[in-house]
């Protein structure tokens, strides 16, 4: 098994467009293969753009159920679900995976899901979308949104260390955050959200100092990581991002026992994230037959090393070094999916003002 260090090396310090070219699944094809027997082939999993599970893991379905795999990325979680929304009366694929809770209610909204249900493994349920009682959604994996800081700078800087939301609006702290924004990323998204928790209707006079304090917003999770942030293999000058819990477990030098980063477990938001059967889509059979195979021990299993989330099948064993590094906060923020759909456009509407003064 690859280590967590070296996937850092790898796919995450390089990051998400390497999780693309390190995919061996194929690209879209427009005329899904059938068989002799007329069986629609192919299964076309819309997804974003960090979706990897490994060559193995990938075979396995295909062995398992005779369908292949296509995959169409489109880009991230928000775009994603954004896709997904305008194409719902013509979807472009058979299932989706990726949508999370902070604009999985849209989804549900739009009529985006067939409702699919099956006798799922013990915890799935656990993380099931309040609200969705048809059941469009299932639950495939969880992590935390949080600010991240870089402790090689922060030491080298002889500077503490941000510890909570407030810290970060403090001028000791000027020009050093970047975060994707809350418009074009499900994890900028997540992290309004936890404002929102934090603050309430005095959320907006939070940004306002954040900004106000210099703060970056980017278009991506990627964009921030990998270009800004001081750790992130770009060369970047801000030594704190919005990033997730596991994170720090990718950051941990060859030959060292410790990581240079960690996440601030005060300003976490918890992300759950949804595999479903897409309303009309051409090869439903193939697509439920994915459904269940994203609860399967094996892409449980694979899941923290291919694409850096904790599994929601109880029982279902982690990278030893997450056990050191990958920590998740006891209490993080939460809002209910109820008020993000009923919300949400207003929330983005105030954001973008205060974000593009």
């Amino acid at each position: 098994m690859k280590s967590s260090r070296a996937l850092a090396a790898i796919c995450t310090v390089l990051l998400v467009p390497v999780l693309g070219s390190c995919s061996v699944i194929g690209e879209g094809d427009d005329s899904p293969a059938t068989t002799a027997a007329g069986k629609i082939k192919d299964v076309v999993l819309v997804t974003h753009d960090s979706f990897f599970l490994p060559k193995k893991v990938v075979k396995d379905f295909e062995a398992q159920t005779g369908y292949h795999l296509v995959v169409k990325a489109s880009g991230d979680g928000g775009t994603l679900t954004n896709k997904l929304v305008l194409t719902k009366d013509d979807p472009t694929g058979d299932v989706a995976f990726g949508v999370d809770n902070t604009f999985a209610s849209r989804a549900l909204d739009e009529g985006v899901f067939a409702p699919y249900s099956f006798d799922a493994p013990a915890g799935v349920s656990a993380y099931d979308l309040p609200g969705d009682d048809d059941h469009a959604l299932t639950p495939v994996d969880n992590g935390n949104v949080c600010v991240n800081v870089d402790d090689t700078w922060f030491k080298a800087h002889d500077l503490a260390e941000p510890r909570t939301l407030d810290d970060l609006t403090d001028p000791a702290y000027q020009d050093l955050f970047v975060l994707p924004g809350a418009a074009t990323s499900s994890t900028g998204m997540a992290f309004l959200l936890a404002t929102v928790s934090a603050y309430g209707d005095a959320w907006p006079d939070y940004w306002k100092k954040l900004m106000d304090n210099g703060a970056r917003v980017t278009a991506g999770w990627s964009d921030a990581y990998e270009v800004d942030f001081t750790q992130g293999g770009g060369k970047g000058d801000r030594p704190i991002v919005l990033s997730y819990d596991s994170s720090p477990a990718f950051t941990v030098p060859k030959g060292a026992t410790a990581s240079t980063t960690h996440a601030l477990l005060d300003t976490c938001f918890r992300q759950v994230e949804y595999a479903g059967v897409l309303d009309g889509a051409a090869n439903v059979p193939g697509a439920e037959a994915f459904v269940r195979f994203l609860t399967s021990s094996e892409v449980q299993e694979a899941l923290p090393e291919s694409m850096y989330v904790f599994p929601v099948v109880d029982g279902t064993s982690l990278p030893a070094d997450w056990a050191s590094y990958a920590m998740q906060p006891d209490q993080p923020y939460s809002v209910d999916p109820a008020d993000v759909a009923a919300h949400r456009d207003e929330w983005l509407r105030e954001w973008s003002d205060v974000t593009s003064q």
